[in-house]
């Protein structure tokens, strides 16, 4: 809900929920971000052996 930007249901009144909902958005998109980079990582190394995207050139 944090990350899509609907934001919370009702309004929230104190600063230690706007905190926590600042740290767990802070968190949850670090973790899609992992999650992401951890499931994709084969595919795009694969991609590159397909392409012959070397790193070194010289080599």
């Amino acid at each position: 809900m944090i990350l899509t930007g609907m934001g919370p249901v009702s309004p929230m009144r104190t600063d230690e929920a706007k905190l926590f909902a600042s740290a767990y958005a802070v968190f949850s998109g670090v973790a899609f971000l992992t999650t992401a980079s951890i499931l994709l990582a084969p595919v795009v190394h694969r991609l590159l052996h397909k392409l012959h995207v070397v790193e070194n050139p010289k080599d």
